[in-house]
């Protein structure tokens, strides 16, 4: 059996949910394809841990494509990630009241990392099944990036896959405010979409994903 690690975050900045790991753990053992099965785990909210436990997981499970999931807040659909930056730079302190400013994520690492991810295919097949998704150009400089980022290091040029996905905040979170979001279910089966596709798609599809600034 392979396995496809699908990773989310606690809650952070006084949220008692988050809606990545609420998200992923719903796929927890759910089978992609007859031989291929998702195993979901948790991430702590922490610059100074979560990278030791994205590299356990990784060793523990060698699993053959890793994707990990954020809450991107302020976002409105399946964010897919292209790129993760060498730079920690937080708005607010981590759950364990670190607050890293304008410091490398290695110090002397490439300036970036890009997804090994068919991003424009998983994009395609979200939207197809009518689920809000899009090609993202920057992953923030909160924990999110940092994981990003040394998963993409760790993994280079060993053949895994990896990437990253944002995915916005749920109702309950945001109400009574504009700031948008997205059901529960919804996230689940955008996610479980974007993971087969990633999945089963080898060579990305070439269409047009960018932005206009």
């Amino acid at each position: 059996m392979q396995t496809v690690l699908l990773m989310g975050f606690e809650p952070f900045d006084q949220d008692l949910v988050n809606p990545s790991w609420e998200a992923v753990r719903q796929l927890d053992g759910v089978q992609l394809e007859p031989d291929v099965q998702i195993v979901a785990r948790q991430l702590p909210c922490a610059f100074s841990s979560v990278g030791e436990c994205l590299i356990g997981l990784v060793e523990e499970l060698r699993p053959a494509m890793v994707i990990a999931t954020g809450l991107g807040p302020g976002r409105s659909d399946i964010s897919i990630e292209r790129v993760a930056i060498n730079v920690n730079d937080a708005r607010i302190p981590d759950n364990l009241g670190e607050q890293p400013v304008d410091t490398a994520v290695i110090a002397d690492g490439p300036a970036a990392y890009f997804t090994t991810l068919p991003i424009k295919a998983m994009v395609k097949a979200v939207r197809e099944v009518g689920i809000a998704a899009s090609v993202s150009q920057t992953a923030g400089t909160f924990v999110c990036n940092q994981v990003f980022y040394l998963l993409q290091h760790a993994l280079a040029g060993s053949g895994v896959r990896s990437g990253f996905i944002h995915v916005p905040f749920l109702p309950e979170q945001v109400a009574g405010t504009q700031r948008p979001s997205m059901a529960l279910g919804t996230t689940v089966a955008g996610l479980q979409v974007a993971v087969l596709a990633a999945w089963r798609t080898l060579a990305d599809v070439k269409e047009a994903g960018g932005q206009v600034s």
